[in-house]
């Protein structure tokens, strides 16, 4: 089971992997609050004008 602890390490890394890959993304664009992953995500397809499946391969392949 994981714990709030790790996911917040691990979203801090793969958010900085996103800000190098994305220079147009900003902290606020990546900030990560429980349960609403969806609409981060949602934010994220129109900052970067991608579609959602390319948005969690994007994701996956950090």
């Amino acid at each position: 089971m994981t714990t709030t602890t790790e996911v917040q390490g691990n979203w801090n890394e793969l958010k900085g992997k996103l800000k190098q890959q994305f220079a147009v993304l900003t902290d606020n664009d990546l900030m990560y609050e429980e349960g609403k992953k969806d609409e981060m995500i949602g934010k994220l397809q129109i900052t970067l004008g991608k579609t959602k499946e390319e948005m969690h391969k994007i994701i996956e392949a950090l």
